[in-house]
């Protein structure tokens, strides 16, 4: 096998940035890892991995959590829109 031109990996390097911004859309992803947890990408630097009963025990609490966001908002570090 030869080695690769550099055109070539020019253009597979075009094509991985490509790629890489694509997945900073803001759209969550969800996996489920060998150990039987759910991760969610896409939040921040990190993904945010729970196992089944946890996110069943934070979905049913949502109503409670958006309250409780809603009434600290003032104490929140927000992003600022520009």
């Amino acid at each position: 096998m030869s080695e690769p031109t550099k055109e070539e990996l020019m253009a597979r390097i075009a094509e991985l940035e490509k790629q890489a911004g694509a997945k900073k859309s803001g759209k969550l992803e969800f996996k489920v890892g060998d150990k039987g947890g759910v991760s969610v990408y896409g939040l921040g630097r990190f993904p945010v991995t729970l196992y089944y009963e946890q996110w069943i025990r934070l979905l049913d609490a949502g109503e409670d959590l958006r309250a409780y966001l809603e009434a600290n908002k003032n104490r929140l570090k927000l992003k600022q829109t520009t």
